[in-house]
C-alpha cells in the first residue's frame, strides 16, 4: 500500500498576504482566485490563515472597516504541516485542531494548503464532502 504525502493532495503556491493588507485587499484575493482562505504573513513569520467566513463574522458583522488590517480577523494557528508528511498526520493534525485547512510549510515558507475538501476528493470520491467540493463554484 502506498503512503500519500501531504504534497500529493495539497493545493500548492498558497495566496499568501502580508499582515498590514487591508480586509478588502483579502476578499479581492479569495475573488480573484476563487478560493475559500489565504494565508497571511507577519514579516517573515507565517500568522495564521483568513477565510471568507473570517472576513464575514470577524470583519463585516464585527464592524470592521474594508481598511483594517487583515491580521484583525486572521485565524491564528500553532501548527502546520509539512509536504512530505503523511496524508495520516494531516487528518490527525486537521482533528486535534478541528481545523478544516491546515498550511503546509517548507523551512518555515508556504508551499501550499492542504483542506478536508482536498482529501475528500482524493480518497473518498464517492462521499458527499466530495461532491460538493470538486463541484463547480455557484456564480
Amino acid at each position: 500500500m502506498t503512503t500519500h504525502t501531504v504534497a500529493d493532495f495539497m493545493t500548492p503556491a498558497p495566496v499568501v498576504l502580508e499582515a498590514t493588507d487591508t480586509l478588502q485587499d483579502a476578499a479581492r484575493a479569495l475573488a480573484e482566485h476563487d478560493i475559500g482562505a489565504v494565508l497571511v504573513r507577519d514579516g517573515e513569520r507565517l500568522a495564521g490563515i483568513v477565510t471568507d467566513r473570517d472576513l464575514v463574522v470577524r470583519g463585516l458583522a464585527a464592524g470592521k472597516g474594508h481598511d483594517a488590517p487583515v491580521l484583525e480577523v486572521t485565524s491564528t494557528f500553532v501548527v502546520a504541516v509539512g509536504p512530505e508528511e503523511s496524508v495520516a498526520t494531516a487528518v490527525q493534525v486537521m482533528r486535534e485542531e478541528a481545523v478544516r485547512r491546515v498550511p503546509v510549510v517548507r523551512d518555515g515558507d508556504p508551499v501550499g494548503i492542504l483542506s478536508i475538501g482536498d482529501l475528500a476528493v482524493a480518497l473518498d470520491p464517492d462521499s458527499g464532502l466530495a461532491d460538493i467540493s470538486g463541484a463547480e463554484p455557484n456564480r
